[in-house]
């Protein structure tokens, strides 16, 4: 007989310091900025394909 889930609670705390294993003083490479940037890019592609139709 399968088992069927009608809720499911997940809580986690993104915010804690504690657990990183990155130090506080170190920037990323720009990396943080090219992953936003293609973000970016992808989300106008997207709109731009719903346009179209």
């Amino acid at each position: 007989m399968p088992i069927e889930i009608k809720e499911l609670h997940i809580k986690i705390n993104v915010n804690g310091s504690d657990q990183s294993n990155v130090s506080q003083n170190k920037k990323p490479d720009g990396k943080m900025d090219d992953l936003i940037k293609a973000c970016v890019e992808e989300v106008f592609n997207i709109e731009s394909r719903k346009k179209e139709r």
